[in-house]
This record gives structure tokens, C-alpha cells and sequence, in this order.
């Protein structure tokens, strides 16, 4: 190899005078691949720490305790899997309780019903809903035989997805990256999108929806512009997060060797479609999908059988996977709802402590969670499953997800009305006390 980009910690070295060579993975750096394509992993820039806050564990120790805990992981891992599969392991494996994994193998067979409970899915999967979910799903699909994929690359591939989230993080975790997998599954078996969808396309979309948050630091884009950190530095503050998303699912798909047997057009025609889907879901683009998607269906001029809408069409389906807690039955998307603002809150907490202007949403004395979650709902699910609902024709789940949308909306509308008329009525109590006690004064 004559010459190699590694980046450690915010350094960029090179080795030899042609900087324009083909690179490829080694370890955890970030490189180049085959198709000149930047690739990432986690350990390749700055951690952002929220261990500042409450602890002072070393950053060693936890590498190493990653290390194990990935090692034990693809263990139960493989014995999961054989039980989904119907194969009774010879010697018992005390990592699962079978009674668990029956309850576990029973809610896979109801995987594309709406009120599926990821939650207790996590549960009864010991914390490993996202690899046993997508297992399932690409055995489901077919795309295991299809695309004759090799089951211990596999595995490892979506350990490694798995593990690269931060488990830390109250939202953008696992757990999230699961729900969004089980979304879009639910989305892809959508008639008018079905009929046209190729093994690639739902492989290519269950993928996206897996890792479109992998390595998430638990920080918004704006947070990292502030502060000047290296991501937001190497992709020119231009969907940061989004951008090192991708590069590091790039980074993975080359690590585990998943792909390697396939033509090499393909495994660069699935690098950049996977990059066009996870990027789609920079919520500052939202208006730019809105328009063209409603542009679309004003004028009826959609045609999946033309692979650019296809695809356009499954970054959309993406997308409405990626916020669609707040169509969520309520006990589900309230968790939801609770668990992106403790993170946002977390930032914000955060910028104190660096001295930074708070962000929006992110101040818990200000930004309450029924109006966080009001705003959200008007101003960005609303109207993308609006257009999505006139996609689908108003099919049993569009008109599903409309209906939990419209009832959650109202139950938080009701709690921020319990709280105003809670603040007036405490008011006027103490206005009440204070003009007794001046009252008493006086007599």
C-alpha cells in the first residue's frame, strides 16, 4: 500500500507521495475504501464526555470493559439466534432464560404490527433488540439466501452496529436504532411501495434504518459547531452527525467483510445509497423533503418504477421512521418523548458546565416536555405524515399512525392546560394568603 490516511484523535498523517491511492480499514481508524469513500469508526475523534458531569472513570477502563462485553455479546448473540431458529443448543447456555426468548421469539412473529413494544422486546432480548431484530428481519426478507450472506459475518457486522451505539445516551441508543428498524419494516410491506422493492432496497433500507444514529455522542450538530470539535471541523459543519453516521457504517460494512463476496459496483452502489438514506435524515432538511414529496403529489407524477423516486421515496419512509415515536401508542411514545428531552436536557446541563449559551430545548426550566413535544409534532411530524399518508392512499397503518398522532397531541395539550391552571391557581393562593396577612396587619 503506498500510502495511508489514518486519523487518530483529530490527526491526519500520510505515508508516501501519492494521496490520491486507494485506501482501506485497519482497526478502528478512519480510511479510505476501494471507491475513495471516507470511512469511520468509533475511537477515530474526541469523545464527547457526559462523564464530566458525575464521574471521573477513566476512558482506558471502559475501552477494555467494551472489549469483553463485545466478546461475550456475539456469543449470546449466536445462541439467541439458533434458539430463533428453532436449533436447541446440546448444553444449556445460562445467558437467556428460555422462558424469555420464547417470549421474545413470539413477539418476532407480530413484527410488522404497529403496536409492537420494543421496549419489552429489549427486555426479554437482555438489551440485544436491534441484532435479534435484524436478524429476523434479513432471514425474513430473504436477503440472508438472496444475497447469500455469510451468518458469522453477519452476526459480526450487526454486533458491531449494536455496540457502537452509546448506551449512555437516554435516546439516541440501541434501543431507538431498533424501533426505527421495526418502523420502516412496517413501512416496506406499505402496498404501493412493496410491489417495487428489490432484495437491495429493503436490505439497503433496513441497513439505513439500523444505522442511521451509530456512534451518536449524545449532542446536537449545533453543540459541536460551538465547540469547535473535529467532526464538525472535517465536514464543514454541513450535517455532521449524519455524515460520521454514515462513514462509520461504511467503516463497519468493511470491517466484518458482510459484503466482500459481491461485485464491487455493488458494494459501492450500496456504500452511497446507504450514505443518501442516513443522510436524509438531517432534520435540517426537512423542508427541502417536504416540498419536493408534496410537489410530487400535487402533480401525480410519482413513479416507483423509476429508481430515483424509488429511492426518494424510501429516504422519506426513513425519515418518518426516524420521528415517528409521536404516532406511537401513548404509553410508548411518552417514554419516547421523556427520554429525548433527558437527553437534550443533558446538553444543555452540559453547556453550563462549559460556559455556553444553552441551546434551544435543552434549558428543563424553560423548555417543559408537553410543549417540546406539542412544537415537534406541529411543525415537523405532522406535516411529513401528512404527505406520507397521501402517499399511502390512507392505508389501515397510516390511518393508525394518524389517529395515535392526533391523541397524543391532545393528551399533551391537556397536561400543558392542567399545568397553566395548576401556576394560576397556586397564584391566586398566595395572592389570596397575601391579602389576609396585609389584613391582619392593618386590623
Amino acid at each position: 500500500m503506498s500510502c495511508l490516511m489514518v486519523e487518530r484523535c483529530g490527526a491526519i498523517s500520510f505515508d508516501g507521495p501519492d494521496q490520491n491511492a486507494p485506501f482501506r480499514m485497519l482497526g478502528n481508524a478512519r480510511v479510505r475504501g476501494q471507491a475513495g469513500l471516507l470511512s469511520e469508526r468509533r475511537g477515530s475523534y474526541p469523545v464527547i464526555d457526559f462523564r464530566l458531569l458525575n464521574s471521573t472513570a477513566l476512558s482506558g477502563e471502559i475501552g477494555s470493559k467494551k472489549r469483553v462485553k463485545r466478546l461475550l455479546s456475539f456469543q449470546r448473540y449466536f445462541h439467541a439466534s439458533r434458539l430463533l431458529r428453532g436449533i436447541v443448543p446440546q448444553t444449556c447456555l445460562h445467558l437467556l432464560d428460555e422462558d424469555y426468548l420464547g417470549q421474545a421469539r413470539h413477539m418476532l412473529s407480530k413484527v410488522g404490527l404497529w403496536n409492537f413494544d420494543i421496549f419489552l422486546f429489549d427486555r426479554l432480548t437482555n438489551g440485544n433488540s436491534l441484532v435479534t431484530l435484524l436478524c429476523h428481519l434479513f432471514n425474513l426478507h430473504g436477503l440472508i439466501q438472496h444475497f447469500q450472506l455469510d451468518m458469522v459475518k453477519l452476526h459480526r457486522f450487526l454486533v458491531m452496529i449494536q455496540e457502537d451505539y452509546h448506551s449512555q445516551n437516554p435516546y439516541h441508543n440501541a434501543v431507538h436504532a431498533a424501533d426505527v428498524t421495526q418502523a420502516m419494516h412496517c413501512y416496506l410491506k406499505e402496498p404501493k411501495l412493496a410491489r417495487f422493492l428489490t432484495p437491495l432496497d429493503i436490505m439497503l433500507g433496513l441497513m439505513a434504518a439500523a444505522a442511521h444514529d451509530v456512534d451518536h455522542p449524545g449532542v446536537n450538530q449545533p453543540f459541536l459547531i460551538k465547540t469547535k470539535h473535529h467532526l464538525a471541523s472535517l465536514y464543514q459543519n454541513i450535517s455532521v452527525l449524519e455524515n460520521h453516521h454514515w462513514r462509520s457504517t461504511v467503516g463497519m460494512l468493511r470491517e466484518s467483510g458482510l459484503l466482500t463476496h459481491l461485485p464491487v459496483e455493488i458494494i459501492q452502489d450500496v456504500e452511497q445509497q446507504l450514505g443518501s438514506l442516513i443522510l436524509a435524515t438531517d432534520i435540517s432538511r426537512q423542508n427541502e423533503f417536504l416540498i419536493r414529496m408534496k410537489a410530487h403529489s400535487d402533480n401525480r407524477d410519482l413513479s416507483l418504477e423509476d429508481a430515483d423516486h424509488k429511492h426518494f421515496i424510501l429516504q422519506i419512509a426513513l425519515k418518518c421512521a426516524d420521528i415517528c415515536n409521536p404516532c406511537r401508542v401513548w404509553d410508548m411514545s411518552k417514554q419516547w418523548s421523556e427520554k429525548v428531552c433527558e437527553e437534550f436536557y443533558r446538553q444543555g446541563d452540559l453547556e453550563e458546565c462549559l460556559h455556553l449559551e444553552v441551546s434551544p430545548l435543552c434549558n428543563q426550566q424553560k423548555d417543559t416536555i408537553p410543549s417540546i413535544q406539542i412544537a415537534f409534532m406541529s411543525y415537523i411530524v405532522e406535516p411529513l405524515f401528512v404527505e406520507w399518508s397521501r402517499f399511502t392512499e390512507n392505508t389501515r397503518l397510516t390511518v393508525t399512525m394518524m389517529s395515535h398522532l392526533r391523541k397524543n397531541k391532545a393528551k399533551w395539550r391537556g397536561l400543558v392546560l392542567k399545568r397553566h391552571n395548576s401556576e394560576e391557581n397556586s397564584t391566586q393562593a398566595n395572592e389570596d394568603k397575601s391579602r389576609t396577612s396585609q389584613e391582619d396587619e392593618h386590623q
